[in-house]
């Protein structure tokens, strides 16, 4: 499947809102390609040269809705600083990912979120759980794995297995006040 600017759904089109349904496993061969051709997309969205030749926006994420198929699959490539202060980049190709725990506290992007389906601005905060814990099975890895996240990475997780239920980022954002500072968020 050639997943580009042009392919990916979006937030105009109904079907962004669409429920994504659970995958059966082992995963059929097109299942496979998807989830291969989607983390292809999000490694080769980075490299500016690719990303102009192919006509691909930059992105740490993309679920198989954004691409018409409402299956619970997606592929996350980013980078987030551990608890040592090191740069670590996470990949991932999850399928089914169900968040299974998250903190009480809040966390938020200062620059706000971005979505490839999503051309339009929508300024204003997204508050997320700061810490999370994920269940899914990792097609990289061939096996199921629990992921613990906080930081970024918590919150591309929580943008991406969003999508599964029909939610974009900018659903989060207070109409009212978009920029309300919720206490003791913390800011990412």
């Amino acid at each position: 499947m050639i997943i580009n600017n042009d392919t990916i759904i979006k937030d105009n089109d109904p079907i962004i809102r669409t429920k994504s349904l659970p995958v059966q496993l082992p995963l059929s061969k097109e299942d496979e390609q998807l989830m291969i051709d989607m983390y292809n997309y999000v490694k080769e969205s980075t490299d500016p040269e690719l990303a102009e030749k192919k006509n691909l926006r930059p992105a740490v994420g993309i679920s198989a809705i954004q691409v018409g198929i409402p299956k619970q699959m997606t592929a996350i490539i980013c980078s987030d600083i551990d608890k040592y202060d090191n740069e670590v980049t996470y990949e991932y190709c999850l399928v089914n990912p169900k968040i299974v725990s998250s903190s009480i506290e809040q966390s938020y992007l200062k620059s706000g979120e971005g979505c490839l389906s999503v051309e339009a601005e929508h300024e204003g905060y997204i508050y997320r759980s700061a810490r999370i814990k994920v269940k899914a099975y990792d097609y990289l890895t061939k096996k199921e794995v629990t992921i613990r996240a906080h930081g970024y990475l918590a919150i591309v997780l929580q943008h991406e297995i969003d999508h599964f239920s029909g939610t974009l980022f900018y659903d989060h954002i207070n109409s009212e006040d978009p920029f309300i500072k919720l206490d003791n968020a913390i800011e990412i």
